[in-house]
């Protein structure tokens, strides 16, 4: 990610990611349905909470960009587009989560939680440039089957 940077942290959880940007020197703008786990971070004016329902509501960014976008564990595909274009020019993507074949291992099992095979790659194309993508099965023996793709906006 570019250096100083600001990063989105979407569907954050508890802040292991934003910790881990704003350890890295990046300011962050965490996103969640429930911020409860986010007001245990260390307060200031490099983090930015922002409380939003994002499978109930409009797009809580507008416009706005970042140098660096994360997302983990969590699928709600009719933010897809957002998702990418909220990466910044020299920004990259940072996005894994489950996928088909999952159901195997445990949970989520809902297909509308799991990624189809190439679903990422088809999600940033035109868009952004592919730097790394995987998909298939975690562990040995396999405990879950995951996609992740890392990608940048050209300049």
């Amino acid at each position: 990610m570019p250096e100083g940077g600001r990063v989105l942290d979407l569907a954050a959880g508890r802040g292991r990611h934003t910790a881990l940007a704003r350890a890295a020197g990046h300011p962050v703008t965490a996103v969640d349905r429930e911020v409860e786990g986010l007001k245990t971070l260390r307060p200031g004016p490099d983090l930015e909470i922002v409380e939003a329902d994002l499978e109930n509501g409009t797009w809580p960014l507008d416009a706005r960009t970042f140098a660096g976008v994360i997302v983990t564990n969590y699928l709600w595909r009719p933010i897809l587009p957002e998702i990418v274009a909220a990466v910044a020019p020299g920004g990259v993507l940072i996005y894994e989560t489950f996928a088909k074949g999952n159901e195997r291992h445990g949970r989520p099992s809902n297909p509308d939680h799991l990624l189809n095979p190439g679903e990422l790659l088809e999600a940033v194309n035109g868009e952004l440039t592919v730097i790394a993508y995987a998909h298939g099965p975690e562990g040995d023996p396999p405990r879950a089957v995951r996609q992740r793709i890392c990608a940048v906006r050209d300049v």
